[in-house]
């Protein structure tokens, strides 16, 4: 569910279909790295309240990690009242020796989406690679994505069952 372009519309998914929206989220470059920064610091300190002050009231929140901590089959979270027991379950499964938090530096912007990585690789060894896909309105998040690499992606896999 990320948004399409059609010419020079912009059309952003919402509960019940697709809705038009001209005014589509944009955002500063300063807005931009204001959220860069503080949602990575406000992840590691565990702040939920904090954390969810960046997100808009309606924000979409996407990862296949939903369905793995709240145990229901969508990966798709709306609004402040559904991405907080997602951020708290997540929370209190950390620390992770896989989740080291390391990123370059680098993200790219364009005045709309905001992205940077978690890279596998890191100084300190491997961790989960994930992309962190923002859509802003100034300082704030309207839709994020959550792309997860090769090396995560089979931690959200249920264990298998051993055949007798």
């Amino acid at each position: 569910m990320s948004h399409a372009h059609f010419g020079h519309r912009t059309f952003w998914p919402y509960p019940g279909g697709m809705s038009t929206d001209t005014d589509a989220p944009t955002a500063s470059a300063d807005d931009a790295a204001f959220v860069y920064r503080e949602w990575d610091r406000r992840t590691q300190a565990h702040d939920i309240d904090a954390l969810l002050d960046l997100y808009l009231p309606e924000a979409i929140l996407e990862t296949p990690l939903i369905p793995r901590i709240l145990d229901q089959e969508s990966g798709i979270l709306i609004g402040h009242d559904q991405i907080r027991p997602f951020f708290q379950r997540g929370t209190d499964k950390r620390p992770n020796e896989l989740v080291r938090w390391y990123r370059t530096g680098r993200y790219l912007f364009d005045g709309q989406t905001l992205t940077w990585e978690y890279p596998r690789h890191t100084p300190t060894g491997d961790q989960v690679d994930l992309v962190e896909v923002m859509d802003l309105h100034g300082p704030r998040i309207a839709h994020h994505r959550i792309y997860w690499g090769w090396f995560g992606t089979p931690l959200l896999m249920p264990a298998r069952q051993q055949v007798p």
